[in-house]
């Protein structure tokens, strides 16, 4: 279903998809508060990338 430009689902939706952290060393999702990964424990955690088209 596509997303038509209503400004408020559009915000739901970047929340949703790009507000988590990534982990450098196994990959992982983690919550966007997380300070370790949830799998390896790493403290090396990086936001998820935005790329624009």
């Amino acid at each position: 279903m596509p997303i038509t430009l209503d400004p408020e689902k559009l915000a739901i939706v970047m929340k949703h998809r790009f507000q988590y952290k990534i982990c450098r060393e196994c990959g992982a999702k983690n919550p966007p508060d997380a300070v370790k990964c949830r799998r390896c424990r790493s403290r090396n955690l990086r936001p998820k990338r935005f790329r624009k088209k």
